[in-house]
């Protein structure tokens, strides 16, 4: 992925890790509660078997409705 693709996909992780905040379900590893944004990367990483910086630029529109879904 090129660097303007990354930039923009983390911001896009953000805002919608931002919506997450104290939504996710606490857990006993996470005292002081999770973190939306490793969550959201995660389940990139679960889905795409890669961080979100190595996919393809082809597949970045694909990547953010992914991560709309995130957040239903």
């Amino acid at each position: 992925m090129n660097e303007a693709n990354k930039k923009s996909v983390w911001r896009f992780i953000q805002k919608h890790g931002d919506f997450l905040k104290d939504k996710l379900e606490p857990h006993p590893n996470h005292p002081n509660g999770r973190n939306p944004y490793a969550h959201i990367c995660l389940l990139i990483n679960q889905k795409f078997s890669c961080s979100y910086k190595d996919i393809s630029d082809e597949k970045v529109e694909q990547l953010k409705r992914f991560i709309l879904s995130i957040n239903k």
